[in-house]
């Protein structure tokens, strides 16, 4: 009995190892390209991003999810890193926040080159592949970095961003937010306003991806419906799992099908199990259930580290990649599958993002109605005299009020 104990035990070992040998083998030819990773965030809340502090040497960074030696032991090969300012800026100074976290990005690219690389399109991913270093993407998380302007959109876009994130947890005054659906948040927009419909046009005109993350299943359907490129979401997980709203329901991820979209899952302890403790199996239950409904071509990883609090058993950081992979390879996925969810699933949705883009087209150039904005730390330049703005009329009659006064018309 005791012989026979031990026997299985060393069969349950070497089959372990077996796994997790073979998901190094092949995340060295396809690395992981995850969707979504806070560390910027975390170098200006440690070290208000001032990167030439020696605490702040990524080769050595403590106590963050992501350091350099992390990243090479979980075979990390392509990073969306997140270019992400609280709600609280909206309105007030989200636009400067914005690109001081999309300097950060650039000027991790500049210091350690060895490492990273900022890449904007496809064949950069596939090249820094080549060079064994990981391509460096902007993936900027919440509207309101845009300031409900068409201009800003396509400025941050030059300077390198790659995904936006519709909403964060707020509504901007064009999309509603995940909030919306729990009750905690009013809908606004009713999903995407006419200028947030405008707002995914030019994404698709110019190949920024659309991320989806973060909105509430209205506008998950605006945006999938009206989209002529697939969308991802870059850090989310299934809802028929943990029925958090910050997850993909079943009817959500058929669209996703339907589309040649996208679910990079959350690693997040509250989106896995819906309860403050999970494991790596929960994980790979959401990529089963997400291959399962929207098929293995719509499966990514988004683990959102560095900007969570509490990760599962055996994910505590980004060295835990070949792990998740084994795992998967347990559950008798091909290597096929497993290759489309490390890489190139994304690098497929990348691909159709950059074909449907346009830059030969007409830009989306008529701005958001005045009446849609909050203006008290804002001026209106531009309002008073620009044509089809769509004021109302309870507006209008303000200011013509406004007007035969000055005048002594009235």
């Amino acid at each position: 009995m005791g012989t026979s104990w031990w026997l299985w035990a060393l069969v349950a070992v070497c089959t372990g190892d077996q796994f997790r040998d073979e998901a190094e083998r092949i995340m060295r030819g396809t690395p992981v390209i995850d969707g979504h990773n806070d560390l910027p965030w975390r170098l200006l809340t440690m070290f208000n991003n001032q990167l030439q502090s020696e605490r702040a040497n990524l080769t050595s960074l403590a106590n963050t999810h992501t350091n350099i030696p992390k990243l090479r032991a979980g075979f990390v090969g392509g990073q969306f890193w997140s270019a992400y300012t609280p709600c609280d800026t909206q309105n007030k100074d989200a636009v400067k926040r914005t690109l001081e976290q999309i300097d950060v990005i650039q000027r991790m690219c500049q210091m350690y080159p060895e490492t990273f690389v900022c890449v904007t399109n496809s064949a950069g991913i596939r090249q820094a592949f080549r060079e064994g270093r990981v391509a460096s993407l902007v993936g900027v998380e919440g509207g309101h970095s845009i300031d409900s302007s068409l201009g800003v959109l396509r400025t941050l876009y030059r300077l390198g961003m790659r995904y936006l994130t519709l909403t964060h947890s707020c509504n901007t005054p064009w999309a509603d937010n995940w909030l919306v659906d729990t009750g905690e948040d009013k809908a606004e927009s009713q999903g995407l306003s006419r200028f947030g419909q405008s707002v995914v046009k030019e994404m698709n005109r110019l190949g920024v991806i659309i991320d989806l993350a973060h909105v509430s299943v209205a506008t998950m359907k605006a945006a999938l419906r009206l989209s002529t490129a697939p969308v991802i979401f870059s850090h989310s997980s299934a809802y028929s799992l943990c029925q958090h709203r910050r997850n993909v329901p079943d009817d959500i991820l058929r669209l996703v099908n339907q589309t040649g979209s996208l679910v990079m899952v959350n690693f997040y302890n509250d989106y896995v199990s819906c309860r403050p403790e999970a494991t790596l199996s929960q994980v790979a239950d959401h990529l089963d259930h997400i291959k399962k409904v929207a098929g293995a071509g719509a499966v990514g990883f988004g683990g959102d580290f560095d900007g969570v609090s509490r990760l599962p058993v055996g994910l505590e950081d980004v060295s835990r990649y070949p792990d998740l992979v084994a795992e998967l390879l347990r559950r008798r996925w091909t290597e096929t599958e497993v290759r489309g969810a490390l890489a190139n699933n994304l690098l497929r949705v990348f691909e159709a993002v950059e074909q449907v883009s346009d830059h030969t087209q007409s830009p989306e150039e008529e701005p958001i109605p005045a009446d849609q904005l909050q203006a008290s730390c804002r001026t209106m330049y531009g309002y008073s005299g620009a044509p089809s703005l769509h004021r109302q009329p309870g507006a209008l009659l303000a200011s013509l009020t406004t007007v035969l006064l000055g005048l002594g018309l009235l």
